[in-house]
């Protein structure tokens, strides 16, 4: 089974000088690179109408086009994970992730992700490129996703997103207290010499996030934040960037910090908790058929709550010493 895709984009300013593989992933994001390079050299994309290398530069003004089949997701098995569905129509599909579900298979997590979930819950979303994901949370960070079931519905995501248009919150417990909300606006790119690390680098692409407080603890704080761009692991890397790593963070939390005073309840369930304090609280978009906007929330969940608890109880018996 195949579909038949078509699609043209014209090459802007942005992308003059670039090599053909490079302009069309940021043309047609929604599918990925090893994809875009088959067509590049089957000659289902052309440039002009000309088929053209993926080495070969672009002028700009060019009218870069597909016509294309889309294949089956062969390689990829459905299986039955349970998902928790917060909303689901002939469109989007809107899943609320646990901790410790990979969303797409890759080295070291080939199966029991979320796409060999949604191809079991979904066979038909199998036609749409990486099973309809346009977005990513981390294994370990939990909260809401959505995921387009048909090509059309994907393709609207990716410019809304593109955008700016969809509407990301997350909550977080951040070490250190912070004095009040801000923004960090900083570029990031792959770490120099760590390379399953991202980081705050010169010559990196835009990312920012605004960030506000909801409740100053004795050594931690429990924010809200907003995303304007969606890099891999923004909110990591920002926070830790301006010294308030995420409580748990294995990759970017540093040394671990406890502080004075410490009871064993709170230092029983700071070392517990082993993954990041970030959860994926709100979702917003315009829905790519109705065009409406609608938007979902869902509650902490219950590890994240528990480290809230406890840091909370810390801080009150705290105040009612001074």
């Amino acid at each position: 089974m195949s579909d038949q895709i078509q699609l043209q984009a014209q090459v802007g300013n942005d992308l003059v000088g670039k090599r053909l593989d490079q302009a069309v992933a940021q043309l047609f994001p929604e599918y990925s690179r090893s994809r875009l390079q088959g067509w590049i050299k089957d000659g289902s994309l052309t440039v002009d109408g000309v088929v053209k290398r993926p080495r070969d530069k672009l002028f700009g003004g060019e009218i870069v086009a597909i016509d294309a089949e889309l294949e089956k997701i062969e390689d990829h098995q459905p299986q039955n994970i349970p998902l928790d569905i917060v909303y689901e129509d002939d469109h989007i599909l809107i899943v609320n992730k646990p901790a410790g579900l990979v969303v797409h298979p890759a080295i070291g997590h080939r199966d029991s992700t979320l796409l060999n979930a949604l191809l079991y819950h979904c066979p038909e979303i199998a036609q749409v490129p990486r099973a309809g994901i346009v977005h990513r949370l981390d294994m370990d960070t939990t909260g809401l996703m959505v995921v387009a079931k048909t090509i059309m519905a994907q393709t609207e995501l990716v410019t809304q997103l593109q955008e700016r248009s969809m509407g990301r919150e997350y909550e977080a417990v951040v070490n250190g207290v912070m004095t009040g909300g801000g923004m960090v606006d900083e570029p990031m790119g792959r770490h120099s010499k760590h390379r399953q690390k991202m980081a705050v680098v010169g010559v990196g692409k835009e990312a920012v996030t605004h960030y506000r407080v909801l409740k100053k603890l004795r050594a931690h704080t429990h924010i809200r934040l907003k995303l304007e761009t969606g890099r891999t692991h923004q909110i990591r890397v920002h926070m830790a960037h301006i010294n308030y790593p995420l409580v748990g963070d294995q990759l970017y939390g540093g040394r671990f910090r406890l502080p004075k005073g410490c009871s064993d309840e709170m230092l029983k369930t700071l070392r517990d908790f082993k993954r990041q304090a970030l959860h994926a609280k709100k979702l917003e978009l315009w829905h790519p058929h109705s065009g409406e906007l609608v938007s979902w929330e869902v509650d902490l969940p219950d590890d994240f709550q528990h480290l809230l608890q406890v840091l909370t109880a810390d801080a009150d018996a705290s105040t009612d010493e001074i």
